[in-house]
């Protein structure tokens, strides 16, 4: 095997007529691999490793790290190499065959399932020019191209009366939640490419500075009742769950009747941001309302539903929502989520450690402190100032 981190070897190097890369070993299993261009100029660089579950051979184009020269090309791709192993290693890589984006979304949802990622896909990739992009041709300026339309793709606000859809122009904190999901399908599978050339496809997707701003509406708990005195009969109890957990709503409507366990007054929350269930233990008042919204319902039954025994979904609760809205005399911007903000604040403010407040809401910890630190600051200002003598 040639000595592929010596310039002078790799250039002696012949293209071979299978077009295979000529590899170094670095270690049992791991290898990286220097194919010459048939045109002359930068090869391209391979890593490829032994996956044990699936008894064979994984490999990777690494690109041909054009912007580098001398020995930092090969000592990136070595890097880039090992870090594509020990992901094999890890079980990171399922998918049989990563062509295209389209493939590398399907993988990162086989190893992340998640509603949030699975329909960012589906209605912003698939159906897309950039799905069929190959992985290895993906640049920076595909990526701008597909940023420029998920920018100008109108968002869906609600339906009329009639059922016609209503839209508004994409926020940009919508466009950076959108971005995530790709973001992190490509970053799954693709190395960085060097900084300012077309090759750094990462350069394309990077976040709106100052989008994500704290929420602002906040309902105590008095305009909260006026919100449910305001309701349909039918979405009450949905609304209302969304007043006594700090849950998204989108988590609470895919509540099943036996994700409640009124024995040991456990909830398990499956389908929420993460894709990753978890469990919380409620009060005896929040347990009697759940046992409430279970009473004869199937175990596989939806817990919240219409009057037409339809579960709820966004399209179906906004409307009756920002129609209790506008009876109760609230602020117009309140919606489902501001429900969610509001729990969340008072959890804060009741003196929640912040960790324990991050787990019940299915976020970080540096989320919080980022949206709700303020509280905890000005509650500590409030108590300094009793001291003053």
């Amino acid at each position: 095997m040639p000595d592929l981190s010596k310039i002078g070897e790799r250039e002696k190097l012949k293209p071979r007529g299978d077009k295979e890369p000529h590899w170094q070993r670095l270690q049992a299993g791991w290898y990286v691999g220097y194919r010459p261009s048939r045109r002359g100029g930068k090869g391209s660089w391979f890593a490829r490793t032994y996956d044990e579950d699936a008894g064979k051979y994984r490999r990777k184009n690494l690109g041909s790290y054009g912007a580098l020269s001398g020995h930092e090309v090969f000592a990136t791709a070595k890097k880039d190499a090992e870090a594509f192993a020990e992901l094999v290693e890890a079980g990171g890589l399922r998918s049989e065959k990563l062509d295209t984006v389209a493939d590398a979304c399907r993988a990162y949802l086989e190893d992340k399932p998640g509603p949030i990622a699975e329909g960012v896909f589906r209605r912003h990739v698939y159906d897309d020019a950039i799905a069929k992009v190959k992985l290895d041709k993906l640049r920076k300026h595909h990526l701008r191209a597909w940023r420029k339309r998920l920018e100008n793709a109108p968002a869906l606000v609600t339906r009329s009366k009639e059922g016609e859809p209503r839209f508004k122009a994409r926020a940009a904190s919508t466009v950076n939640r959108d971005m995530v999901p790709l973001r992190a399908a490509l970053w799954r599978v693709l190395s960085p490419g060097a900084p300012n050339t077309d090759a750094a496809w990462q350069e394309a997707l990077k976040p709106i500075k100052g989008a994500d701003r704290r929420r602002d509406v906040y309902l105590d708990r008095a305009e909260r009742k006026k919100l449910l005195a305001a309701l349909a009969e039918d979405i009450e109890p949905f609304v209302r769950g969304l007043c006594l957990l700090p849950l998204r709503p989108g988590a609470l409507a895919a509540l099943k009747v036996s994700d409640f366990d009124k024995r040991t007054r456990t909830l398990t929350i499956g389908a929420d941001k993460n894709g990753v269930p978890r469990q919380i233990s409620v009060p005896e008042s929040i347990a009697g309302f759940l046992s409430d919204q279970s009473k004869r319902k199937l175990p596989s039954a939806s817990m919240f539903v219409r009057a037409d025994g339809v579960p709820w979904s966004k399209d179906k609760w906004k409307g009756p929502i920002k129609n209790a809205v506008k009876d109760a005399g609230l602020r117009p911007a309140t919606s489902a989520y501001t429900l969610r903000h509001s729990v969340i604040t008072d959890l804060v403010r009741a003196g929640l450690p912040i960790l324990t407040v991050a787990q019940l809401s299915d976020t970080s910890v540096a989320m919080i402190e980022k949206h709700y630190g303020h509280l905890v600051r000005n509650d500590a200002e409030h108590a300094l100032a009793q001291l003053a003598l």
